[in-house]
């Protein structure tokens, strides 16, 4: 990222042509740029002024509204000036490339991608995860999604990291003030408690963890890849799951030769369900083609990189001998979940059987019978529950952030069980626990996590 105090100016709605585009400018005093773009208008702050705006030379390149916002009362917390004229490509780069002209003098350069919100959180307009939840709502591809991202774009999410820190921060001036007066001989954790604050504020970091992992389900859902022998119906169930004929379906082994994937919704959730080439592992690749040989290396890929493999088998002929060298080569800490299809042929009825060792589900692809059964266990190795609380959108640095503060307060609870003798541990893992909780919000967070974090926004935002 570049230095913020020179002005930045870029196109902030979306490539393409549209009814309305828009080009917006930040910067600490635009008031020369305003001059020399509208030297007949005066712009009130915050009121949408019709005018024609003009090249250098005077000639008309569209006409529309300006809107200035003076620093503070604006989106980064400098002057912004906004201009929403036609939206067509070619009108907007001329609109911008006539600003930058016009802002020579004070600087005005091209906006890196995410500097306008970088802008806004540095200037105290929002906090670190404020500013992610932009980037996550403009993401959003479900109204589940949209909802939370919106959650903590308002700063509920902030609001509740801010009461956590506040309760650990009063524990923590408790035990160093005991550290501090070691001769008051007080019995520190029972005339205050120490205890009973230490296990509130857990359950209540807990609750928090538990919001936190179903708002990130819903951000980045689950790899979900379907592997068998050929012809068992692997398509047919991708086409089930998206309610669509994704993939093609034929009598032939082997139709499917490479993956095929799709983003399919439950409850909100997205799931990325990845069709691949039927295995045959008994018979050797060696006495494969090429083709359905790099096929199914391309099947082993995904599943060494699958959070659910399905592996489907045929429920009127039974385990093989297949079956079961494929499942021996399954990762041992990826959930997997054995689905017998084609019961409409072998005359079982759609069931589920879940056991410490393994779930069976028995489904009719073709049919449509136990596809819900399924869906639901999907949801359930997710880890997804139906809560009538709203959830935010975290992202995985606030999952770290907020597991390992709960470690530290488990840390903590280890030292107060030994009384009196351990209160220089305690009080550092309650300082421990306030930074985790703190970099989610940004009190204490570097510069290079800043960078990282802004660069991934599109450019204009």
């Amino acid at each position: 990222m570049l230095t913020q105090s020179s002005p930045i100016a870029a196109i902030a709605t979306a490539p393409g042509r549209g009814g309305i585009g828009v080009v917006r400018v930040s910067g600490n005093d635009l008031s020369s740029l305003l001059a020399a773009l509208f030297p007949d208008y005066v712009l009130a702050p915050r009121v949408a002024t019709y005018l024609p705006f003009l090249d250098a030379d005077g000639s008309v390149i569209d006409q529309g509204l300006a809107i200035y916002f003076k620093a503070p009362h604006s989106y980064t917390g400098q002057d912004v000036l906004e201009l929403q004229g036609h939206g067509g490509p070619i009108v907007l780069q001329m609109l911008l490339s006539r600003c930058l002209a016009a802002g020579q003098d004070i600087g005005l350069r091209l906006a890196e991608p995410g500097e306008f919100t970088q802008r806004a959180f540095l200037n105290d307009k929002l906090d670190l995860a404020q500013a992610e939840a932009v980037a996550d709502l403009i993401e959003a591809a479900t109204e589940a999604a949209v909802k939370s991202a919106s959650l903590s774009l308002s700063g509920a999410f902030s609001r509740v990291i801010h009461v956590l820190v506040d309760q650990v921060v009063q524990l923590r001036m408790l035990v160093e003030a005991t550290l501090d007066f070691p001769e008051e001989e007080i019995d520190f954790l029972e005339k205050s408690d120490a205890r009973g604050q230490l296990d509130r504020i857990r359950q209540s970091l807990g609750k928090v963890v538990e919001q936190a992992a179903q708002g990130a389900l819903l951000r980045n859902g689950l790899n979900v890849v379907l592997a068998g022998q050929p012809n068992v119906g692997k398509s047919s169930l991708l086409n089930a799951l998206a309610g669509d004929d994704i993939a093609i379906v034929t009598p032939i082994a082997g139709t499917t030769r490479d993956k095929v994937v799709q983003t399919i919704h439950i409850e909100g959730v997205p799931l990325n369900v990845i069709d691949t080439a039927g295995i045959r592992e008994a018979i050797g690749l060696e006495t494969i083609d090429v083709v359905e040989r790099i096929g199914i290396e391309r099947t082993w890929n995904e599943v060494a990189k699958a959070d659910v493999i399905i592996h489907l088998m045929d429920a009127g002929r039974g385990p093989t001998k297949d079956d079961e060298l494929i499942e021996e080569r399954f990762p041992a800490d990826v959930p997997v979940i054995r689905v017998w299809n084609k019961i409409d042929l072998s005359g079982h009825q759609a069931a589920i059987d879940v056991s410490p060792e393994a779930t069976h589900i028995y489904v009719s692809a073709h049919e449509h019978y136990g596809i819900d059964l399924l869906r639901n266990e999907l949801l359930r190795i997710a880890g997804w529950q139906q809560t009538g609380e709203s959830l935010f959108m975290a992202r995985e640095r606030h999952l770290q952030a907020l597991q390992l503060a709960y470690q530290h307060l488990e840390h903590a609870a280890g030292h107060a069980a030994q009384n009196d003798q351990a209160l220089d541990l305690f009080a550092e893992e309650l300082r421990l626990t306030q930074d985790r909780l703190n970099s989610i919000t940004g009190e204490f967070s570097s510069d290079d996590l800043l960078g990282v974090i802004f660069s991934r926004f599109c450019i204009g935002k």
